[in-house]
């Protein structure tokens, strides 16, 4: 991600000059875009149309595909990209007028009402009652899902640093600590205890995490959960399964809905 500029208040959401309680803004982003940590007056629901979409805040890193989005209350300090090509349909809402009380980022399910909600309230010709009634729906269509943060932070030592390149070039990539030893020239203790005091997990951990970050694109992108599995380094789906829920809280069918 690029150098965070100075942190400032700012953002498309709703104002004076729209008039509204909500509105619904779009972005097409590149994959690798990122708009750098910034925050603004406004609740957003950060959603995305198609794609994979990635939000950081302090207290956490969210992957978010279509069936995802992740309410981010005003004032939140957050930093939006695109893991892969994206297209972000965010409503942002008033605070004053928003029934929504959650004053942490919160991940939410986007069923199909939800999504075609969110398409209609785009539309700038709907009348006032019926913006309203709309609105009123989406709000209680928003339900929380026990969906974790997957933030991975990665280890500053040069030697731990290499095994984690290494295996961010190749997830499949299955050696043990001992067998990474003399390519980063520590003992596999020392690279256990480098990963653990770094990274606050153990290295079975952090590469287990790392390996779902990097099946995500491919799930997002409708490549099969067993086509997946392989690639990321796993001998069957149900160990994957298993991660992947151990990971983000849910299996892989219920986070792709």
């Amino acid at each position: 991600m690029p150098e965070q500029p100075e942190l400032r208040d700012h953002g498309p959401g709703p104002g004076p000059s729209s008039g509204h309680a909500l509105v619904v803004r779009g972005f097409t982003l590149a994959r690798g875009h990122w708009f750098t940590e910034h925050l603004h007056p406004a609740h957003q629901l950060a959603w995305c149309r198609s794609g994979l979409l990635t939000v950081r805040t302090t207290g956490g890193t969210w992957l978010l595909p279509p069936s995802m989005a992740l309410w981010i209350p005003a004032h939140t300090p957050h930093a939006t990209g695109a893991t892969s090509a994206t297209q972000m349909r965010s409503p942002y809402i008033e605070p004053a007028h928003c029934p929504v009380t959650w004053t942490e980022p919160t991940v939410v399910a986007v069923p199909p009402l939800l999504r075609e909600l969110i398409g209609h309230l785009s539309l700038t010709d709907l009348e006032e009652l019926a913006r309203a009634r709309a609105e009123a729906v989406l709000f209680d269509l928003l339900r929380p899902v026990p969906a974790r943060d997957i933030a991975l932070t990665w280890p500053t030592d040069p030697r731990a640093r290499l095994v984690a390149d290494s295996l961010h070039a190749d997830p499949a990539d299955g050696r043990a600590l001992a067998g990474w030893a003399s390519l980063a020239g520590a003992s596999a203790r020392t690279l256990a205890r480098l990963f653990t005091a770094e990274t606050g997990i153990g290295f079975g951990r952090w590469r287990e995490r790392l390996r779902v970050q990097e099946a995500m694109p491919h799930l997002a992108c409708g490549r099969s959960v067993e086509s997946t599995a392989h690639r990321v380094g796993y001998a069957s789906t149900s160990a994957f399964i298993a991660a992947f829920r151990r990971t983000v809280g849910l299996t892989p069918g219920q986070f792709f809905g």
